[in-house]
């Protein structure tokens, strides 16, 4: 490989959201750094088969302010 072009490949820890947690080795973050999950496979869909509305960021909310008017139902 050639020197000085790639990532700094080091351990993290990861979170699941049920709050287990386990360590790999990424190029994300620093070393030792923890990284939180919002989805993983205990709560997304395509693995559990139930879907649930996840509103991060405020994109729901959003949609919901811009299109009240046409009085969506829940």
């Amino acid at each position: 490989m050639k020197k000085n072009i790639h990532p700094n490949y080091h351990t993290i820890n990861v979170v699941m959201t049920d709050g287990t947690s386990f360590e790999t080795r990424s190029t994300w973050g620093k070393e030792g750094d923890t990284m939180r999950l919002d989805i993983d496979p205990n709560s997304h869909p395509a693995w559990t088969g139930v879907h649930r509305l996840i509103d991060t960021g405020g994109q729901l909310a959003k949609f919901k302010n811009r299109f009240q008017s046409l009085d969506f139902k829940s």
